[in-house]
């Protein structure tokens, strides 16, 4: 495996740990209840953790299947959810989710920035790095 690929999985493999880190604390620290889309997420993310740490130890960079899809999956059910908060199509249609309404919105950094838009992020960031570790490793077999 060449040190390309070792680090990008290392980055992809930091990316969900700071994810779920981030997601705790503001579950837990903060003491924001999580709407079902936000659990949803949680549920493609926290895997990946494991998966992707397993996977660099082992130095397996097949893993990367793996990865595409669970980050197609998260960042497809995160853009719903952000568009659910910021597009008022979406947002004045959007399912009864619970408890906690999935447009409501805990965090609103710059106008922007909400907890689905980090979420969508770290999904956007993985599935890239998982399409340029398949790339590379195409490359090494030749």
């Amino acid at each position: 495996m060449s040190k390309k690929i070792e680090y990008s999985m290392l980055f992809m493999w930091v990316v969900s740990l700071v994810s779920m880190m981030g997601s705790l604390f503001f579950s837990e620290v903060m003491k924001y209840e999580p709407c079902t889309f936000c659990w949803y997420q949680r549920i493609l993310m926290y895997p990946l953790v494991l998966i992707i740490g397993i996977a660099y130890i082992q130095r397996n960079a097949q893993i990367a299947v793996t990865t595409l899809v669970f980050s197609c999956i998260g960042a497809l059910v995160a853009l719903y959810h952000y568009g659910m908060q910021k597009i008022p199509f979406l947002h004045d249609n959007a399912i009864a989710c619970g408890r906690v309404p999935c447009t409501g919105e805990y965090i609103n950094w710059l106008g922007f920035i909400t907890i689905p838009f980090l979420s969508l992020t770290a999904f956007v960031l993985i599935f890239i790095t998982s399409i340029f570790i398949l790339k590379q490793g195409k490359k090494e077999e030749m």
